[in-house]
């Protein structure tokens, strides 16, 4: 039970009986939750129009059980003005977090760096380079960070020139017909360990590449976030194969 106020983003809202918001939120010191805003949607309450995504926000609560009541709810700052594309990956971010975050398990960091990765995409269109930096973020902080810059076969150092096969919850290993995993060249891994911009086919690999790796941790379940993609633009160049 907390009535301080913390940081945080509403992931997802819904309506909930004749006049309140039921919401899955991210925050400072709590992790992801539920919570229940009771009233929000009566005619003069400002709450529901502040409990959206991608709005920053200072929550109190109360409550001990699954589900907890809102008891504040106050800006944080400006909402972040993400549009058509950016907009979509924004959901796509809160998707991840929503499947892979467990209840009440903080994750102080990664709440700093999400903000900090809805910024750019609202200011920068290269998308796909803010989207991968997060994904593999989102990995190291639920301890699945993966190796990019060393060969799992004999620990040599991953070099630009070179092919690899990419070993789920191993790392890069030489090309083999024993070994199955998306082929992915030595230039993207180092790219993607040093966090540097991918360019060209890169993209493509790391694409796969992150869709691979997450795949067990999504469950069966399309992301609806990918349907809307290509729903809105007839394409998917952020979540393609």
């Amino acid at each position: 039970m907390t009535r301080e106020l913390f940081l945080a983003f509403v992931l997802h809202r819904r309506e909930y009986g004749n006049t309140s918001l039921l919401l899955e939120v991210f925050g400072a010191g709590q992790g992801r939750f539920a919570a229940i805003s009771k009233g929000a949607r009566r005619s003069r309450r400002t709450a529901s129009a502040l409990l959206q995504p991608f709005q920053p926000l200072w929550l109190a609560m109360t409550g001990r059980g699954e589900v907890r009541t809102l008891t504040a709810v106050e800006e944080a700052g400006a909402p972040i003005p993400l549009q058509r594309a950016a907009l979509l990956a924004g959901f796509y971010l809160n998707e991840l977090l929503l499947r892979m975050l467990a209840r009440y398990d903080p994750h102080d960091p990664l709440v700093v760096f999400y903000q900090s990765t809805l910024s750019r995409l609202a200011e920068d269109d290269d998308l796909e380079n803010h989207l991968r930096c997060f994904e593999r973020r989102l990995l190291a902080e639920l301890g699945y960070g993966l190796m990019l810059d060393r060969v799992v076969d004999d620990g040599a150092p991953v070099t630009a020139e070179a092919g690899y096969v990419y070993e789920r919850e191993r790392g890069p290993r030489y090309p083999s017909d024993l070994v199955y995993g998306p082929r992915i060249s030595g230039a993207t891994l180092l790219a993607l360990a040093d966090d540097k911009p991918l360019i060209g086919d890169q993209r493509r690999e790391a694409r796969t590449l992150f869709r691979y790796v997450l795949e067990p941790h999504l469950g069966a379940r399309p992301l609806k976030s990918r349907e809307l993609y290509r729903r809105w633009f007839a394409t998917d160049p952020i979540h393609e194969k």
